[in-house]
């Protein structure tokens, strides 16, 4: 199942950088937009994995939840 998010980017000279509004902390750069996508995914990946490294082995169960803001 895949996720959507939204991703804000700049230009700083020569490089694309980025970061998922959505997910405070992901940031990356890539000499071009493309390579800033590639570059993006594989940090919020590796953050996940992060995480999911620090639960303590049970069982997580998800649920989605609807905010009104």
């Amino acid at each position: 199942m895949g996720r959507s998010f939204t991703l804000q980017y700049w230009k700083d000279d020569d490089w694309y950088v980025g970061r998922l509004k959505e997910v405070p902390g992901v940031f990356s750069q890539g000499a071009s937009l493309e390579e800033l996508e590639e570059n993006i995914q594989d940090a919020y990946q590796l953050m996940m994995e992060e995480e999911e490294e620090d639960l303590p082995h049970v069982q997580v169960q998800t649920k989605v939840l609807r905010l009104e803001v």
